[in-house]
């Protein structure tokens, strides 16, 4: 059957979560099942992976638990780890070898911060259902995180960044034979990118008949399974243009008939693939700044605040359910408009 791509992500991430719990203790399937109405399916597995870490610890590290089988682990038992022991667990998430994957594992602020979350919504929603008398997991303070700066392209790096995505002339040779295959394709594709601000998830879900050139507007799937339709300006319209009778020529294979962007197999192009490209193309603009598909985004995000100054647009068309989040990404503008904003009111003619 030829589902959306939306559905065929769910359920691929279904299917994993699955898999990721059973590998679990058994009450853990209960919590994910409690959350399930109010989390999206890769939410659950990042929730998933981060319990898996945290089981791991207490089977390798902590006392009363340590060489026992993850699958034994009774859910009062977590009742008598303590605050500090979970402190502990904070500690040894900087740095950790898994044994079965023979891998060390890396984790600044934001990764630690994640992990310790997902502890407490996993303790707390046992304690709210009265399954658990004891909350330790309450009592341990989240790092504080560090704001970094956003990075994003100036105007004239999306200018360069277009222009060689156009002509190729500054990629390698090899880099050159598949330019002439995909330039059309990877035009249309970050020009989509940049002049609409979309998520790279929602980019490769795009189908044919998602595009509507009359309202000048594409159909997206947003986190969390809302469909809205964004829209995009002539620059877009017209690479898509150019793109869309370049695929007209192309046999998809089965299963991706209505695949708007194909790779080179014919098959709906990965988010992956889509990364490697962005990165291909970027490292011809600038060394310094590591640009990604959400560098795109906030790309535009800042690009659309700098010319309505409206916060609230800006968070509506880039998806934010919380406009504090869009706040937080372009405080910086924020800043420069109420500086340049100082002068504006005159309380007397200047004599």
């Amino acid at each position: 059957m030829n589902r959306p791509y939306y559905q065929q992500v769910d359920i691929a991430n279904t299917q994993k979560l699955r898999d990721m719990i059973s590998e679990l203790p058994p009450f853990a399937a209960t919590f994910f099942r409690g959350i399930e109405q109010t989390t999206s399916s890769r939410t659950r597995i990042a929730y998933a992976y981060d319990l898996k870490v945290f089981f791991h610890y207490l089977c390798t590290e902590v006392d009363g638990f340590k060489g026992r089988a993850c699958a034994d682990i009774e859910l009062a038992e977590l009742e008598n780890i303590t605050p500090i022991q979970l402190e502990m667990y904070m500690e040894y998430l900087k740095y950790y070898v898994n044994d079965n994957e023979e891998t060390d594992h890396i984790n600044k602020e934001r990764g630690i911060s994640r992990k310790i979350s997902c502890l407490k919504t996993f303790y707390n929603y046992f304690y709210k259902k009265g399954l658990l008398t004891n909350n330790p997991a309450s009592l341990v303070s989240l790092p504080k995180i560090h704001e970094k700066d956003i990075i994003r392209l100036d105007i004239d790096e999306v200018a360069k960044l277009l222009d060689v995505v156009e002509d190729g002339g500054t990629l390698t040779a090899r880099q050159q034979a598949f330019h002439e295959k995909t330039k059309v394709r990877d035009l249309a594709m970050l020009t989509l990118l940049l002049g609409t601000g979309i998520r790279v998830s929602e980019c490769v879900g795009l189908d044919i008949t998602d595009v509507d050139f009359r309202n000048g507007g594409i159909k997206v799937h947003r986190k969390g399974g809302k469909e809205v339709v964004v829209y995009f300006g002539d620059e877009v319209e017209e690479a898509l243009q150019d793109y869309l009778m370049e695929r007209k020529q192309i046999v998809a294979e089965s299963g991706h008939e209505n695949a708007l962007f194909l790779s080179l197999q014919n098959k709906r192009i990965g988010v992956r693939a889509v990364e490697n490209l962005v990165k291909k193309y970027a490292s011809q603009v600038t060394s310094v700044k590591h640009i990604t598909p959400h560098k795109l985004r906030s790309t535009y995000g800042t690009s659309l605040y700098r010319e309505t100054g409206d916060i609230y647009l800006v968070a509506d068309v880039l998806g934010h359910s919380d406009v504090n989040t869009t706040k937080k990404h372009y405080a910086a503008q924020e800043d420069e408009r109420r500086r340049s904003a100082r002068n504006k009111v005159q309380l007397r003619e200047k004599r």
